[in-house]
């Protein structure tokens, strides 16, 4: 493949890419929340947690620890949830929870349904058919026990994120950005971790060595966290109400 050479010839510090690869996504959140409001974190959500679910099985290592490429993009979403909870409200931050938690569903289904057709036959394709069949039934092999511990990890830290970010701000009385967005991501994706850990991850593994690889995750989830600061503080104070369509069609109708 084209891209392992081109990996071979330029080997990349993995590091850098991998700070690189946050601040892109982030810039991408961004962006489309500057050229299309609330809808583009709808978006940012939905593209990421997609992103996530093909990218996830891919593994690498980051100052030594092994993690995995999915940790980048379903951050990424903690981050769309706090700037719709900041410019928007808890039930804007709530609707896009529940729409990502029913992507999610609806992928999953989807891929797992193209599994069951078989490669084709003929002659002159039959070679290149078997071998992206096989790869595909690798790279999405959804476990109930995946299926399960992602999608209650996702329904339960999302719901919580919301939560804790607007307790937090009626508690500051609106002060202190910085403190409601880096505590609520914290602490969800510590209970996002957690839980993928104990339901996916043990069982397949011991406890201690789940916990370990829970830990491992974790901690580049924080990072994330105090990563995406300076872009919440970017972005929560543009105009985007003349690009916001909801609410541009609500002001029409009123």
């Amino acid at each position: 493949m084209w891209t392992a050479n081109l990996t071979e010839q330029l080997p990349f510090n993995q590091e850098i890419l991998w700070f690189t690869t946050i601040a892109i996504d982030l810039g991408f959140a961004v962006v489309l929340f500057r050229l299309f409001g609330r809808q583009g974190l709808y978006a940012s959500i939905i593209i990421s947690l997609v992103l996530a679910n093909l990218q996830g099985p891919k593994l690498t290592e980051i100052f030594g620890l092994q993690t995995s490429m999915g940790v980048i993009l379903y951050s990424s979403i903690f981050f769309a949830t706090d700037l719709l909870s900041e410019r928007y409200g808890k039930q804007e931050a709530t609707r896009a929870v529940m729409i990502g938690f029913l992507v999610s569903i609806i992928f999953i289904v989807m891929v797992s349904v193209s599994l069951f057709y078989l490669p084709a036959t003929s002659p002159e394709t039959s070679a290149i058919a078997v071998s992206m069949h096989e790869a595909t039934a690798t790279l999405f092999n959804f476990t109930p026990r995946f299926v399960i511990g992602s999608l209650l990890a996702y329904l339960i830290s999302q719901r919580f994120d919301v939560w804790i970010f607007h307790a937090i701000k009626t508690r500051t009385q609106g002060k202190h950005l910085w403190l409601r967005n880096n505590i609520s991501t914290v602490l969800s994706q510590a209970i996002d971790t957690i839980i993928y850990g104990i339901v996916v991850w043990w069982g397949i593994v011991d406890f201690f060595t789940a916990m370990q690889l829970a830990l491992a995750k974790y901690f580049f989830k924080v990072i994330i966290a105090m990563i995406d600061t300076p872009f919440i503080y970017l972005a929560r104070g543009w105009d985007v109400e003349n690009r916001d369509w909801i609410g541009a069609t609500s002001a029409k109708a009123q």
